[in-house]
């Protein structure tokens, strides 16, 4: 029943920012972790950032210091905020909701292009 829905991607120049967002038709119970993956072609679909419903968050080492995982919980919307994009960060970018309960929901993905 619970959809995703992913916006705020787009081109932008290396160097630049860019926000992406994603809400969830509904509000969601039993969220065990909200993540952002991305997936670039002729890779495999990797993490991203992830942020746990305690407020924990994890990165992947390529974007450390650069993007922020944020959940706005009265809005059903989670954020990535990026900075500093870099050409390597173009891929199609995918949020996720992990539930207890070893149930996953994905979005259908926003495109995010960095020129060089």
């Amino acid at each position: 029943q619970v959809q995703l829905v992913e916006s705020g991607g787009g081109l932008v120049q290396s160097g630049g920012s860019l926000r992406l967002s994603c809400v969830a038709s509904r509000t969601i119970f039993g969220i065990r972790a909200n993540a952002w993956y991305r997936q670039a072609p002729g890779k495999q679909r990797e993490l991203v950032a992830a942020i746990s419903s305690g407020g924990n968050t994890n990165y992947s080492d390529s974007v450390k210091g650069r993007f922020t995982i944020s959940r706005d919980n009265a809005k059903n919307t989670v954020y990535l905020q990026m900075k500093s994009l870099k050409p390597e960060d173009t891929a199609v970018y995918y949020c996720n909701v992990d539930l207890w309960g070893s149930s996953i929901v994905w979005g259908q993905g926003t495109q995010v292009t960095v020129s060089s």
